[in-house]
Order: structure tokens, then C-alpha cells, then sequence
């Protein structure tokens, strides 16, 4: 009888107290190349997508314990490397941003479609705020880490139908406060 390798959830189950650095490596060794290339895809940079892989496995390494199996252990992981990155990414674009001298601000002249967007952008995002915490997240897992409507229904343990309606709800209040903010 041949051994089939353990699922991410069993090896997490059977090793995570008795062996963590057999766990963490064939864990690591499964995943490290899916994680890189979402980093890579989002920083446009090599380097910054090694080290970003890197700090993602520390992370979840240290919160394995916190993994509760509401989703696929791949889930779970990707939803951490995406939020990741994006941290980082806005952290750089803010450090950026405040560390420019502002009479260099002034010199640059924006141009009316970079104000529209700026602007569309504000209102969408005060749009957002005014979602609620659910609504937030179901919209984040759908368009920010790209999940699909399956991958969002096993992670929230919701049907695929409500997952659907919710995020049509969203899109339409999103929608309506964005008008309403727009014509104001």
C-alpha cells in the first residue's frame, strides 16, 4: 500500500505540536512557489516578492495555530498573501508620498483625469465605509484577493447563492451612496 501524502489540514492536525519544522517545510515546499508568483504579480519586483514570500510564511507559521479550517488551508494562506502585499504596497506608496517635499507637490500639475479618478476614487471609498464590517470583507475577498464566488462561499461558510445576492446588495448600496455623494 502506497502512502498518500497527508492533506494541508491532516499534516496540520497530526504534526503542528509534535513536529512544527516537518510541518512548516512540507507546508512551505508546497505552497512557497504559488505565493511567490501572487507576490510578484502585485509588486512587479523580484526582490520585494522573495522577501514578501518569506515574511507570509513567518506569519502564518507563527498564526498556524489560529487556522481554523472554515476554508481550505490554501485559502487561507493566499488570503494572508494578498492582504500582505497590499499592505506593504500601500505602506511604500504612503511612505512615498509623505516623504516628497510639498512645494514639489504644488510644481506638479495634475491633470483633470487624474482629479476624476482621485475624486471617484474618494467617494467610492467613503461609499464603502459606510458598508457594513461583512459587506466590506465579502467585497474585499471578491475584488481585492480575486476570489472566486466558491472559494468566498467555503471560506465564509455561506451557500454560493447568498454569497452571490450579498455582493450584488453591496455593489448596488456602493452604487447608490456613490450617486447620491456624486449629485451632492
Amino acid at each position: 500500500m502506497i502512502n498518500q501524502p497527508l492533506s494541508d489540514e491532516e499534516m496540520i492536525r497530526q504534526y503542528l505540536t509534535s513536529k512544527p519544522a516537518h510541518c512548516f517545510e512540507a507546508l512551505y515546499n508546497r505552497y512557497v512557489n504559488k505565493v511567490y508568483r501572487r507576490c510578484l504579480s502585485m509588486t512587479k519586483d523580484p526582490l520585494k516578492a522573495e522577501d514578501f514570500t518569506h515574511d507570509i510564511f513567518l506569519k502564518v507559521f507563527n498564526k498556524l495555530d489560529a487556522f481554523q479550517e472554515r476554508s481550505s488551508f490554501s485559502t487561507w494562506l493566499y488570503s494572508i498573501a494578498f492582504n500582505y502585499c497590499s499592505d506593504q504596497i500601500r505602506l511604500a506608496r504612503r511612505l512615498q508620498m509623505t516623504g516628497m517635499d510639498d512645494d514639489f507637490k504644488h510644481d506638479i500639475a495634475e491633470t483633470k483625469e487624474e482629479q476624476v479618478h482621485e475624486e471617484t476614487l474618494y467617494l467610492v471609498n467613503r461609499a464603502m465605509e459606510s458598508l457594513s464590517v461583512t459587506e466590506q470583507d465579502l467585497l474585499k475577498l471578491k475584488y481585492e484577493d480575486g476570489m472566486s464566488i466558491a472559494a468566498i462561499s467555503e471560506f465564509c461558510n455561506l451557500k454560493e447563492s447568498t454569497v452571490k445576492m450579498r455582493l450584488k446588495r453591496s455593489r448596488d448600496k456602493i452604487y447608490h451612496l456613490y450617486e447620491k455623494m456624486y449629485t451632492v
